[in-house]
């Protein structure tokens, strides 16, 4: 079984881009058994950039905030 949040793209405004990262994720993945919650995931905030996480519901938000906070560790990625 396969659900969760898939690789997407990263929309951006004209003339943005992530000067100084705050934050960087690469390849995060979440598994419980055979429940694939997040899947290489990967994305960079940058200064002064406002972001958020759209989804159905069961696609994996609750949990990328879980292993971006540190409550849950990832099966992949950093």
């Amino acid at each position: 079984m396969t659900s969760g949040l898939e690789p997407s793209t990263v929309v951006r405004s004209a003339g943005s881009s992530p000067s100084v990262p705050l934050m960087e994720v690469r390849n995060l993945s979440k598994h419980f058994g055979g429940l694939r919650a997040v899947s290489s995931v990967s994305f960079t905030i940058g200064q002064g950039e406002i972001v958020g996480v759209i989804g159905p519901n069961g696609a994996g938000k609750t949990t990328l905030f879980a292993l971006l906070s540190g409550f849950l560790y990832p099966t992949n990625g950093e």
